[in-house]
C-alpha cells in the first residue's frame, strides 16, 4: 500500500498515562474527520489529510504558538477540501470503547486496526493493514509510547512485528485468525542456540506476532483471542510436507520488558510462547487450548531468558505446558545463554502426553533458579521433568517447586538422561551435563501409575535431589515398583510410598530441609500501572 493510500479513519491520537482518560472527540474542531482514499481526491488532499493526521497527538496540548497557528489553518483548509470531496464516507457512525487494564507501561497515542483500512469478517487479508499500523505508529512510539486496538471482529492476518514501546490491545471479542497462505509467513535462519530448526534443517516461519531488538513490548487485552489455526500446519507436518520449521504464534527476541496477558491462544501450529534471548517478562491470565494429540504445541516456553514470572494460566496442550530451554548442544554451549531467575505460579495444566513443567530437553545454555508454586496438573504424564543427555552439557540446578497437586499421572516425577534428540552428529560426547539441587516439597497426588523415574547419566550421577512432605494415592493398578532410580544421589522425608534406595528417608525432623527460597527476584518487584483510554474509531 503506498504512502498515499494509508486510510486513518479516526487517526493517530493521544491515549492516556497511568489513570488518565482522554477521549477522541469527533466534536473537537482540531479534529479531521475520517476519511478513505479515493481515486477522485486529489492527491495533494490526501497529502494534506495524512500530514494533518499524523500531528494530531501532537494537537491535543493547545498553544498558541505560530506553529500551532499555521497547523491549525491547514486543518481547516482541508476540512473545507475534504467537505467536498469525502461524500457519504464522513457521516459514518462511530463507536466509543472505553479500556481499563493492568500494564508496565501505559501509553501516550493510541489508533484502532480499522484506522488502517482493516476489515474484521474473517475473510479480508488485513496483513497490510497491520503492518501499516506499526510503521505509522512507530513514529510516535519514543514520544511516550503507542498502543494499536483491535476491536470485535475475526481479523485474518499473517506474520506482523512490532515496535519498541508499543501494546497490542484486542478487545474480548477480537479474533485474529492466523492465515493460511504461506506466502504471508517469512522465513528467518535458525536460532543460532539451535543450529537448525525443529521440523526441518533449514530456516523458520516467522511467528504470527514477533519482534527483535526492541524494548517495552505489550501484547494484552480483555482475554481476546488468537486461533493460529493450526491443523493446517498440523497436517503438513504429519505429512512430511514442510521444508520450514512451523511458525510460533508469539515471539520476542533479543528483547527487553516484555508482556503477555490476558489472553486466549487456540491451536497454535507449533508452540504458542516463545521468548528468547530476553529479560523482565511477564505472562499473566493467559489461556492455552490446543487438542491433546496436537504435535508439539507447547504452552509457554522462556527460552535462553532472564527474570521471568509466568502466574495465573491455564494450559491444555499436546505437548509440554511450560518448557524451560537454553539451546541445544553445541549450538547451546557456544551460545552460553542460560534461563535463569524463572517464576512460575498458579499454572494450571492438562497434558495427556507430556509434562506440567518440563526442564530440557535443550538445556545447553543453563537452567538455575527456577521456582514454581501453587500447580495443579490434570491429566498429565509428568508433573516435574528433567530432560538432558549426554552432548547437551551445560547444568540445570537450583530447582525449587513447592505446593504442587496431581490428579490422574503416569508420573509424578521424572528425570531422563538419555533423552535422545540431537540437531545433528556433531556434539561432543565428552559434555556431560550437570543436575544438582532439585527440591520438590508439600505436594500431594491421587491416581498415579508410577511415583517416579529417575535415570541419571552413568558416570555423571545427579546430585542434590530432595523431595519431602510428599503424598502420592496410587492407582489400584499401579507399577509393581513405584520408584525407579538409577544414577541419582540425594534424600527425602516425609514421603509416600516410600521412595528408592539412593533417595533414604532421613525421617520428619527433615520434613523441611528442601529450600524454597526466602528472597524474591527482580520480576516480583515489577508493578503493574493501570491505564485508562477511550477509543474513538469506525
Amino acid at each position: 500500500m503506498g504512502r498515499e493510500e494509508w486510510t486513518p479513519q479516526g487517526g493517530n491520537h493521544r491515549g492516556s498515562t497511568a489513570r488518565e482518560e482522554v477521549e477522541h472527540n469527533p466534536t473537537n474542531p482540531l479534529r479531521l474527520p475520517a476519511y478513505k482514499y479515493s481515486p477522485s481526491v486529489p492527491s495533494t488532499l490526501h497529502k494534506t489529510l495524512q500530514t494533518a493526521n499524523c500531528q494530531l497527538p501532537r494537537l491535543l496540548q493547545p498553544s498558541n504558538s505560530p506553529r500551532m497557528m499555521k497547523i491549525t489553518s491547514l486543518l481547516a483548509v482541508a476540512f473545507v477540501l475534504f467537505s467536498a470531496y469525502g461524500g457519504a464516507e464522513g457521516r459514518k457512525v462511530r463507536r466509543l470503547d472505553a479500556l481499563e487494564y493492568p500494564a508496565m507501561s501505559c501509553r501516550a497515542h493510541s489508533a484502532s486496526l480499522t484506522d488502517f483500512g482493516a476489515v474484521g469478517d474473517g475473510q479480508t487479508s488485513n496483513t497490510k493493514a497491520f503492518k501499516a499500523a506499526v510503521d505509522q505508529l512507530s513514529r510516535f512510539a519514543p514520544d511516550g509510547g503507542v498502543q494499536l486496538y483491535v476491536p470485535a471482529g475475526k481479523w485474518l492476518t499473517g506474520s506482523f512485528s512490532l515496535v519498541s514501546h508499543f501494546t497490542l490491545y484486542l478487545h474480548r471479542d477480537a479474533v485474529l485468525l492466523a492465515s493460511q497462505d504461506m506466502t504471508e509467513w517469512p522465513v528467518l535462519t535458525p536460532l543460532p542456540s539451535y543450529g537448525r530448526g525443529r521440523d526441518a534443517a533449514a530456516g523458520r516461519y516467522q511467528s504470527l506476532i514477533f519482534g527483535t531488538n526492541l524494548t517495552d513490548v505489550i501484547v494484552t487485552g480483555d482475554n481476546g483471542t488468537i486461533d493460529g489455526q493450526g491443523a493446517f500446519w498440523w497436517q503438513k507436518f504429519h505429512g512430511g510436507k514442510l521444508k520450514y520449521t512451523r511458525p510460533y504464534l508469539i515471539e520476542f527476541m533479543f528483547t527487553d520488558t516484555i508482556q503477555i496477558s490476558n489472553l486466549t491462544l487456540l491451536n497454535s501450529p507449533s508452540w504458542n510462547v516463545h521468548p528468547v534471548y530476553s529479560s523482565n517478562i511477564l505472562v499473566q491470565g493467559i489461556t492455552i487450548l490446543a487438542p491433546v494429540k496436537s504435535p508439539n504445541t507447547d504452552g509457554i516456553n522462556p527460552d535462553s531468558c532472564t527474570n521471568v514470572r509466568i502466574e495465573d494460566c491455564y494450559i491444555v496442550s499436546g505437548d509440554d505446558c511450560v518448557a524451560v530451554k537454553s539451546g541445544w548442544d553445541e549450538y547451546g554451549i557456544a551460545f552460553g545463554m542460560p534461563t535463569q531467575q524463572l517464576v512460575i505460579r498458579r499454572l494450571t495444566c492438562i497434558s495427556p502426553y507430556s509434562a506440567t513443567i518440563a526442564l530440557g530437553s535443550e538445556m545447553s545454555g543453563g537452567i538455575q533458579d527456577v521456582r514454581a508454586e501453587d500447580i495443579v496438573a490434570i491429566n498429565t504424564e509428568s508433573g516435574i521433568r528433567i530432560k538432558t543427555a549426554i552432548g547437551r552439557g551445560a547444568y540445570v540446578k537450583d530447582i525449587y517447586v513447592k505446593r504442587m497437586t496431581m490428579h490422574t499421572m503416569k508420573w509424578a516425577f521424572k528425570m531422563d538422561g538419555d533423552y535422545k534428540s540431537h540437531p545433528d552428529t556433531h556434539y561432543d560426547p565428552k559434555a556431560l551435563p550437570v543436575i544438582q539441587n532439585i527440591n520438590y516439597r508439600d505436594m500431594v497426588a491421587e491416581n498415579v501409575s508410577v511415583a517416579a523415574r529417575f535415570d541419571g547419566i552413568p558416570g555423571d550421577t545427579f546430585t542434590g535431589i530432595c523431595i519431602a512432605n510428599v503424598t502420592l494415592g496410587m492407582t489400584p493398578k499401579h507399577k509393581k515398583y513405584p520408584w525407579t532410580c538409577t544414577d541419582v544421589q540425594g534424600m527425602t522425608s516425609g514421603v509416600t510410598p516410600s521412595p528408592c534406595d539412593s533417595l533414604p528417608d532421613q525421617g520428619p525432623e527433615k520434613i523441611s530441609a528442601c529450600d524454597f527460597p526466602a528472597d524474591s527476584l527482580p520480576i516480583d518487584e515489577v508493578k503493574l500501572k493501570q491505564c485508562s483510554y477511550r477509543i474513538n474509531y469506525f
